[in-house]
């Protein structure tokens, strides 16, 4: 796997632009965005998307518009990041599931997750390659559910 820089001041960053919503104990979530230089992984960017969203849920309401900017400034997806607002930092069954759709399309795709109120309040994530991906491959189950 190509090694994957997050700037360390992305997840601070990132809180600041979610605060009006964590604060409401809503998820704000968005797509991490970056470059490939010398074959390594740079984030360089997040876009919030339009979304809609709960306590426990986060979803992107217009995919075209995010995929139209990363095609404007020539950006790569490299993940996603989102908030806890009221829970620990884990990846939820939804959110396993949503992860699974960035790493196949990129193996090295990360997911943040931050949960303010909570000790650790950062953590960054993937499946791993054979168990992980095989097992989120092969559920067809929605919503939360055991994994």
């Amino acid at each position: 796997l190509r090694k994957i820089h997050v700037p360390e001041e992305l997840p601070e960053k990132f809180l600041e632009v979610a605060k009006v919503n964590t604060e409401q104990n809503i998820e704000t979530c968005g797509v991490l965005c970056g470059l490939l230089k010398n074959d390594e992984l740079f984030i360089t960017t997040v876009i919030i998307p339009k979304q809609t969203a709960s306590s426990d849920t986060c979803s992107a309401l217009d995919e075209i518009e995010v995929l139209n900017l990363q095609q404007k400034y020539e950006l790569l997806t490299l993940g996603w990041i989102h908030t806890h607002p009221s829970q620990t930092c884990f990846l939820s069954s939804v959110d396993l599931h949503t992860h699974f759709s960035y790493q196949v399309m990129l193996p090295e795709a990360i997911a943040i997750v931050c949960s303010p109120k909570y000790t650790p309040h950062l953590g960054y994530f993937r499946l791993t390659d054979n168990n992980g991906m095989n097992v989120i491959s092969s559920c067809k189950k929605k919503g939360f559910h055991p994994h």
